[in-house]
């Protein structure tokens, strides 16, 4: 990036000339602030032009779900956000994606795969108990569903010290859990890519609350 700047003229050396006994000397100096921000314009323009790519990349892959209003992404300064209905994954009562469904994933886990930043799945359900003998409850529906794809973004490439997996159960509806409208909305799976380093998915959980996001 320095050695751009001096070639396409947007950074102009400083001419300081020395005088001494000896012939005199000319001595390129530059405000290393200017260089600085210079370097840093292009680190972050390259980082959004780099972001925009998946961002596409992840919209095609989920194109026939996002078509049959399925699937929700979008995006802000701190991360890349793609919901996804239940009942585009799973079965009722399973964890396991099915048919299509696991097929698309399996295409977002690879284009993670030649990304970098950290993955967090999350499972929600509505606030109906259920009771089988692989799931006493809804929390561990929830955290199996979100384990599920983070084993299959695994198997695509994504490496596992990348990825999170976390179990919400009723905990935090999008919607009134007193209709079966609003139950079905809050029956999700959520795919966080963090753009954010300060919200890595090493960090705890909630730690997203301590972050000043007013910068």
């Amino acid at each position: 990036a320095v050695i751009s700047a001096f070639r396409d003229g947007s950074i102009t050396p400083t001419v300081l000339q020395q005088t001494g006994q000896a012939a005199n000397s000319m001595v390129a100096i530059e405000d290393p602030k200017t260089i600085a921000e210079h370097v840093k314009s292009n680190t972050e323009i390259e980082r959004q032009e780099r972001i925009a790519r998946l961002n596409r990349a992840l919209l095609a892959a989920l194109d026939p779900l996002v078509k049959t209003g399925q699937v929700k992404v979008t995006q802000d300064k701190f991360s890349i956000a793609v919901e996804i209905n239940d009942s585009a994954l799973f079965e009722s009562g399973r964890a396991l994606p099915r048919g299509m469904s696991a097929d698309i994933l399996g295409q977002v886990g690879q284009i993670l795969a030649n990304d970098d930043h950290p993955v967090r799945v999350e499972g929600f359900s509505d606030n109906i108990p259920i009771s089988t003998a692989l799931y006493p409850s809804n929390w561990e529906l929830s955290a199996a569903r979100a384990g599920s794809i983070v084993r299959l973004f695994q198997e695509s490439g994504v490496p596992p010290a990348r990825l999170v997996a976390i179990g919400r159960a009723e905990t935090r509806p999008i919607s009134d859990n007193q209709t079966a409208e609003g139950r079905a909305k809050n029956r999700r799976v959520a795919i966080s890519i963090l753009l954010d380093r300060r919200n890595d998915s090493s960090v705890p959980i909630d730690a997203l609350s301590s972050v000043d996001r007013s910068e």
